[in-house]
């Protein structure tokens, strides 16, 4: 008689996954005009510009001569004069907004890690919005200039800078193209900035945005003790 077959062995219980998580993280981003209340943080984010550009030396800015020169009384519009795009950033949401002279820009960008900011406080947004977890992040400082060969006015950027846990993800990109897109609106020929000889990062990422470096020209400057010469030189 044969042997009895073994019992087959115990079904294994089958394996639970859990569902999938969405990976990544949005980041949204706001470029505005900037106010008289964000002078506190365009002075800090112009000495930290000084420290990377290693000139803090010549830096002598403080927030009451930013704010009677930036935002004096009686301003002239934006645009007209001296003028300062701010870049905001929350993990929500920005509520759309009005200006009666340029409409914010909202965009989000997708990262695949949060980004962290040891200085997040420091720069906590002063804009009187519904969402309170807005970062300020960089600004870009500009003004009209003229070129006599266009017969067109133009902006000319004296500072674009932003901080150093969000660079390298397209936000100098977003403040520059604010930029040149307002130019484009208005009709002006041209938008010029330097740029410092040693770094290369920041001239390759501008030739990449189509600008044109001009290595033949070189920046003239009368500052200081040197200009000051000049006020009583009789004419």
């Amino acid at each position: 008689m044969a042997a009895a077959a073994p019992p087959p062995p115990p079904t294994a219980a089958p394996i639970t996954l859990p569902e999938p998580t969405p990976s990544g993280h949005t980041l949204f981003t706001r470029i505005r005009l900037a106010t008289i209340d964000d002078v506190p943080h365009i002075h800090k984010l112009i000495h930290q510009m000084a420290v990377f550009e290693r000139l803090t030396h010549l830096f002598e800015a403080t927030t009451a001569s930013l704010a009677a020169t930036l935002f004096p009384p009686n301003a002239p519009p934006p645009f007209t004069s001296f003028t300062i795009f701010l870049l905001e950033l929350s993990s929500s949401p920005f509520p759309p907004s009005q200006n009666p002279h340029f409409t914010p820009v909202l965009k989000s960008l997708h990262l695949d890690l949060p980004i962290d900011d040891p200085e997040k406080e420091d720069f906590r947004s002063n804009a009187n919005d519904a969402i309170n977890d807005v970062t300020v992040g960089g600004f870009v400082l500009f003004f009209p200039n003229y070129s006599s060969f266009l017969a067109k006015p133009g902006f000319y950027i004296e500072d674009i800078f932003v901080r150093e846990c969000y660079r390298k993800k397209g936000l100098g990109k977003r403040l520059l193209s604010a930029v040149a897109a307002q130019a484009a609106k208005m009709g002006y020929g041209r938008v010029e900035w330097v740029v410092l000889d040693w770094n290369v990062n920041a001239i390759k990422f501008y030739e990449q945005m189509g600008a044109q470096i001009l290595p033949e020209w070189r920046i003239c400057r009368l500052t200081g003790e040197a200009l000051q010469a000049h006020a009583h030189v009789s004419l």
